[in-house]
């Protein structure tokens, strides 16, 4: 579904209001197969240190990847920088991509789901679960790999907006 309100605007819902006073990475999550692919922008998301580290992540009940994570028990994170508001806004389901999520992106369908090419910090997780929590369900996978990018420019989400990790532009 396309919108167009600030989720972190006015609103009477303290827990609402206080999650979007804490600034966050914004990342597309992806899972699933050539035939059966979907992904999402989360930013409700935390990396456990460990051996094996994990993330978990915060994803609502009624997404597709909340089925689909759990289904394919893998999944990747991608770690947007400012360049990738607009694919951002996309998977979030802010913005319109005639042809659907993945229309026009380079993509490496691995085991762990589709990979963004054009997105070079990732996470490939598996041993997804998916436990309710509140209104939504907390997505945890166990990190098989991670890729670097040299040249990082992350992307935060504050008060219903991206913005540069540098400034508050």
């Amino acid at each position: 579904m396309i919108h167009s309100d600030n989720p972190f605007g006015q609103t009477d819902d303290a827990t609402r209001r206080l999650r979007g006073r804490l600034g966050s990475g914004v990342t597309v999550i992806t899972s699933g197969s050539p035939e059966k692919q979907t992904g999402l922008t989360v930013s409700s998301l935390v990396v456990v240190e460990g051996s094996p580290g994990q993330v978990i992540a915060v994803v609502g009940p009624n997404s597709d990847l909340y089925d689909v994570a759990s289904e394919s028990g893998k999944f990747i994170v991608h770690v947007c920088k400012r360049e990738h508001a607009g694919l951002a806004d996309v998977f979030a389901g802010i913005r319109p991509n005639p042809g659907g999520l993945f229309a026009g992106l380079l993509l490496d369908h691995t085991e762990w789901g589709p990979m963004i090419e054009s997105i070079p910090t990732r996470a490939y997780c598996s041993a997804a679960t998916i436990d309710p929590v509140g209104w939504s369900g907390l997505l945890t996978g166990t990190i098989d790999r991670v890729d670097f990018d040299p040249d990082p420019d992350p992307l935060i989400h504050y008060r219903g907006r991206y913005r540069g990790l540098l400034g508050l532009e």
